[in-house]
Protein backbone atom coordinates (compact mmCIF):
# COMPACT_ATOMS: atom_id res chain seq x y z
CA UNK A 1 0.00 0.00 0.00
CA UNK A 2 1.20 3.51 -0.77
CA UNK A 3 1.27 6.12 2.02
CA UNK A 4 0.33 9.52 0.84
CA UNK A 5 1.88 12.53 1.97
CA UNK A 6 -1.05 13.40 4.33
CA UNK A 7 -0.44 9.89 5.33
CA UNK A 8 3.09 10.08 6.50
CA UNK A 9 2.08 13.70 7.88
CA UNK A 10 -0.35 12.02 9.85
CA UNK A 11 2.50 9.25 11.25
CA UNK A 12 4.79 12.40 12.26
CA UNK A 13 1.87 13.65 14.01
CA UNK A 14 0.88 10.88 15.96
CA UNK A 15 5.04 11.36 16.99
CA UNK A 16 4.02 14.66 17.99
CA UNK A 17 6.07 15.85 15.33
CA UNK A 18 5.96 19.75 15.21
CA UNK A 19 6.57 20.02 11.49
CA UNK A 20 4.70 17.59 10.71
CA UNK A 21 1.58 18.91 12.95
CA UNK A 22 2.07 22.26 11.43
CA UNK A 23 2.17 20.59 7.75
CA UNK A 24 -1.19 19.21 8.87
CA UNK A 25 -3.11 22.36 10.15
CA UNK A 26 -2.16 23.97 7.50
CA UNK A 27 -4.17 21.07 5.00
CA UNK A 28 -7.18 21.30 7.02
CA UNK A 29 -7.33 24.58 9.06
CA UNK A 30 -9.35 26.33 5.94
CA UNK A 31 -11.75 24.08 5.68
CA UNK A 32 -12.22 23.22 9.58
CA UNK A 33 -12.15 27.08 9.65
CA UNK A 34 -15.29 27.29 7.97
CA UNK A 35 -17.26 24.45 10.02
CA UNK A 36 -15.70 26.65 12.83
CA UNK A 37 -17.90 29.71 11.89
CA UNK A 38 -21.02 27.84 11.42
CA UNK A 39 -20.76 27.81 15.45
CA UNK A 40 -19.08 30.58 16.35
CA UNK A 41 -19.99 34.12 17.12
CA UNK A 42 -17.36 35.81 15.94
CA UNK A 43 -13.86 35.28 13.96
CA UNK A 44 -12.24 35.22 17.41
CA UNK A 45 -14.48 32.42 18.56
CA UNK A 46 -13.80 30.60 15.32
CA UNK A 47 -10.44 31.03 15.74
CA UNK A 48 -10.39 29.38 19.62
CA UNK A 49 -12.97 26.43 18.11
CA UNK A 50 -10.30 25.61 15.20
CA UNK A 51 -7.31 26.17 18.00
CA UNK A 52 -8.86 24.00 20.04
CA UNK A 53 -10.35 21.32 17.70
CA UNK A 54 -6.59 20.81 16.56
CA UNK A 55 -4.89 20.28 20.05
CA UNK A 56 -7.59 17.59 20.56
CA UNK A 57 -6.77 16.37 17.21
CA UNK A 58 -2.80 15.90 18.22
CA UNK A 59 -3.26 14.39 21.61
CA UNK A 60 -6.05 12.32 21.03
CA UNK A 61 -5.04 10.89 17.80
CA UNK A 62 -5.38 7.23 18.86
CA UNK A 63 -8.71 7.18 18.67
CA UNK A 64 -8.52 7.76 15.49
CA UNK A 65 -8.45 3.76 13.98
CA UNK A 66 -8.29 4.79 10.14
CA UNK A 67 -11.92 3.03 9.91
CA UNK A 68 -13.22 6.66 7.80
CA UNK A 69 -10.78 9.55 6.25
CA UNK A 70 -8.83 11.09 8.40
CA UNK A 71 -10.73 14.72 7.18
CA UNK A 72 -14.05 13.69 8.24
CA UNK A 73 -12.15 12.30 11.97
CA UNK A 74 -10.82 15.42 12.37
CA UNK A 75 -14.22 17.27 10.92
CA UNK A 76 -15.77 15.42 13.82
CA UNK A 77 -13.87 16.45 16.75
CA UNK A 78 -13.51 20.17 15.36
CA UNK A 79 -18.02 19.69 15.77
CA UNK A 80 -17.46 18.31 19.11
CA UNK A 81 -15.10 21.33 19.95
CA UNK A 82 -17.94 24.24 18.58
CA UNK A 83 -20.53 22.25 20.78
CA UNK A 84 -18.31 22.24 23.95
CA UNK A 85 -17.90 26.01 22.97
CA UNK A 86 -21.02 26.20 22.64
CA UNK A 87 -22.63 24.52 26.14
CA UNK A 88 -19.80 26.99 28.02
CA UNK A 89 -21.34 30.04 27.09
CA UNK A 90 -24.76 28.64 29.29
CA UNK A 91 -26.97 29.73 27.29
CA UNK A 92 -30.34 29.14 28.65
CA UNK A 93 -33.07 26.96 26.43
CA UNK A 94 -36.60 26.97 26.78
CA UNK A 95 -38.44 24.02 26.78
CA UNK A 96 -41.37 25.09 23.93
CA UNK A 97 -43.54 22.19 22.44
CA UNK A 98 -43.12 22.40 18.59
CA UNK A 99 -45.60 24.06 16.98
CA UNK A 100 -48.02 22.62 14.62
CA UNK A 101 -47.82 19.17 13.61
CA UNK A 102 -45.40 19.35 10.94
CA UNK A 103 -42.05 20.84 10.54
CA UNK A 104 -42.09 23.95 8.55
CA UNK A 105 -40.27 24.09 5.24
CA UNK A 106 -38.13 26.61 3.75
CA UNK A 107 -39.99 27.58 0.59
CA UNK A 108 -38.32 30.54 -1.58
CA UNK A 109 -39.61 31.68 -5.06
CA UNK A 110 -35.25 32.43 -5.78
CA UNK A 111 -34.23 30.46 -8.55
CA UNK A 112 -31.26 28.79 -7.64
CA UNK A 113 -28.71 30.98 -9.75
CA UNK A 114 -29.66 34.02 -8.44
CA UNK A 115 -28.88 33.38 -4.69
CA UNK A 116 -25.51 33.16 -4.57
CA UNK A 117 -24.12 30.05 -1.72
CA UNK A 118 -22.27 32.95 0.23
CA UNK A 119 -25.32 35.41 0.36
CA UNK A 120 -27.59 31.78 2.12
CA UNK A 121 -24.21 31.38 4.26
CA UNK A 122 -24.28 34.78 5.12
CA UNK A 123 -27.93 34.44 6.08
CA UNK A 124 -27.44 31.23 8.54
CA UNK A 125 -24.59 32.86 9.86
CA UNK A 126 -26.96 36.12 10.83
CA UNK A 127 -29.50 33.23 12.39
CA UNK A 128 -29.50 34.08 16.79
CA UNK A 129 -26.62 31.62 18.21
CA UNK A 130 -29.01 28.61 19.81
CA UNK A 131 -31.00 28.38 16.06
CA UNK A 132 -27.76 28.54 14.20
CA UNK A 133 -25.94 25.50 16.37
CA UNK A 134 -29.22 23.52 16.31
CA UNK A 135 -29.90 24.12 12.04
CA UNK A 136 -25.87 23.91 11.32
CA UNK A 137 -25.96 20.48 13.27
CA UNK A 138 -29.16 18.93 11.66
CA UNK A 139 -29.30 20.39 7.94
CA UNK A 140 -25.37 20.59 7.60
CA UNK A 141 -23.66 18.02 9.43
CA UNK A 142 -26.76 15.47 9.69
CA UNK A 143 -26.64 15.10 13.43
CA UNK A 144 -30.36 13.68 14.23
CA UNK A 145 -32.72 15.37 16.92
CA UNK A 146 -31.64 12.79 19.15
CA UNK A 147 -28.22 13.17 19.06
CA UNK A 148 -28.42 17.19 19.52
CA UNK A 149 -30.45 16.43 22.42
CA UNK A 150 -27.52 14.59 24.20
CA UNK A 151 -24.58 17.03 22.88
CA UNK A 152 -26.20 19.90 24.19
CA UNK A 153 -28.53 18.39 27.24
CA UNK A 154 -32.14 19.46 25.88
CA UNK A 155 -34.69 17.88 25.10
CA UNK A 156 -35.27 16.44 21.75
CA UNK A 157 -38.42 18.63 21.35
CA UNK A 158 -36.28 21.32 22.22
CA UNK A 159 -34.42 20.51 19.14
CA UNK A 160 -36.95 20.28 17.22
CA UNK A 161 -38.47 23.73 18.08
CA UNK A 162 -35.41 25.57 17.18
CA UNK A 163 -34.97 24.14 14.49
CA UNK A 164 -38.87 24.54 13.08
CA UNK A 165 -37.85 28.38 14.97
CA UNK A 166 -34.18 28.88 12.26
CA UNK A 167 -36.60 27.58 9.84
CA UNK A 168 -39.48 30.13 9.77
CA UNK A 169 -36.21 32.80 10.73
CA UNK A 170 -34.40 32.01 7.39
CA UNK A 171 -37.87 31.73 5.39
CA UNK A 172 -38.82 35.19 6.54
CA UNK A 173 -35.91 36.83 5.65
CA UNK A 174 -35.80 34.67 2.24
CA UNK A 175 -39.20 36.02 1.35
CA UNK A 176 -37.99 40.04 2.34
CA UNK A 177 -34.80 39.51 0.29
CA UNK A 178 -37.58 38.07 -2.51
CA UNK A 179 -39.52 41.24 -2.59
CA UNK A 180 -36.71 43.49 -2.82
CA UNK A 181 -35.31 42.10 -5.96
Amino acid sequence: MKLTNIDMVWEGCKKQDRKAQEALYHHFSSKMFAVCLRYAKDHLEAEDMLQMGFVKVYTKHHLYDGAGSLEGWIRRVIVNTAIEVYRKRKIMYVDLEEEGTGASKMVSTFQADQTAYKDLLQLVNQLPINYKTIFNLYAIEGFSHKEIADSLSITETNSKSQLSRARSWLKERLLKMDNIS
